[in-house]
């Protein structure tokens, strides 16, 4: 072939593979989001997904239907919306935490399913394997490095012995993180006091069981627990129990501090899974993907009302301050 019959093939070739992207982002896509309960961080994952999909071409009212249902932390409700999406047969289903996740996988069999903010994506039984996504599953964790909250704990309340963890049981990551702060806890001299809270309505009941058997409380990223958040806040003010949680958006609404994901983050990569697979990619092709990155928020004013006075180093080495 002459160098201008393979510039020629070349330049056709090129057209070929626009023209296949252009239209296939013309045609309208559906995609489906279920969630298992709103609450700050959570939705800040939605909004990412949303916003990666608009950076890659996919517009809601352009070229994508947008589908969205939360359960209002119900896993019976999350159920329902799994069925219903299944019925509609979207081009992608979106679980943003476990209980979603779980009920979408039960479900909506044969229609690629991406989860995001799901803790332990094994144990929960989505996929075999990290490395290896199932037919139609693959996603994202946000497994919290639970030895680096307890080191946090332990900064932030130095001769604490006994730590308190409010959490949902019927919630397969919270076991997961739950068994991990029972592993790593006595490493570092304390004893773990568990209280559980199987909805939102007891968790207020689950924070008073705690006065004066603990010297904190550490709040993993239980969907139950962090949706309502602010009864606990209240139980530690008037106890001087300072809380420290695995959730940074926790910590404006009155946590002392957190060491975590930047959630919105975890959205924007899990909207990029999302878009190739709209643009053809199996899910079994996209290992499980986990975020690195770990940011340290505090909130001044929550020490002070907690009757904790933070060490200085530690201020200076946090990404947000709030006073």
């Amino acid at each position: 072939m002459t160098t201008f019959k393979k510039t020629l093939f070349s330049l056709a070739s090129s057209a070929v593979l626009a023209l296949s992207a252009a239209t296939l982002q013309a045609k309208e896509v559906h995609v489906a989001i279920t969630q298992i309960v709103e609450h700050p961080a959570l939705d800040a994952v939605r909004n990412g997904v949303k916003d990666e999909l608009a950076k890659k071409g996919f517009t809601v009212g352009d070229n994508l239907k947008w589908s969205y249902e939360s359960a209002q932390g119900s896993p019976t409700t999350a159920a329902q919306i799994a069925k219903k999406f299944a019925g509609e047969s979207p081009d992608v289903i979106v679980a943003i935490a476990t209980p979603s996740a779980q009920a979408a996988a039960a479900s909506a069999r044969g229609i690629p399913l991406v989860f995001t903010a799901v803790t332990d994506p094994v144990g929960a039984k989505l996929v075999s394997a990290l490395d290896k996504p199932s037919e139609f599953i693959t996603g994202m964790t946000d497994m919290s490095p639970i030895n680096k909250h307890l080191e946090l704990v332990k900064k932030v309340v130095p001769n604490a012995t006994r730590l308190g963890v409010i959490y949902n049981p019927g919630e397969a990551n919270s076991v997961s993180l739950v068994n991990l702060v029972n592993e790593e806890a006595p490493k570092l001299g304390m004893s773990v006091v568990e209280a559980a809270a199987t909805k939102s309505s007891d968790v207020q009941t689950a924070a008073r069981s705690l006065i004066g058997k603990v010297d904190a409380i550490y709040l993993p990223t239980d969907n139950t627990v962090i949706s309502a958040l602010e009864p606990i806040i209240k139980v530690a003010e008037r106890n001087k129990i300072p809380v420290i949680t695995g959730d940074t958006d926790s910590v404006a609404r009155g946590a002392i501090a957190a060491q975590g994901f930047n959630y919105y983050d975890l959205g924007r990569q899990t909207g990029v899974i999302v878009a190739r697979i709209l643009n053809g990619e199996s899910p079994a092709s996209i290992p499980v993907e986990g975020v690195e990155r770990i940011e340290l928020f505090i909130n001044l004013g929550a020490a002070a009302r907690m009757g904790v006075e933070l060490d200085a180093s530690l201020i200076d080495s946090a990404k947000t301050v709030i006073k």
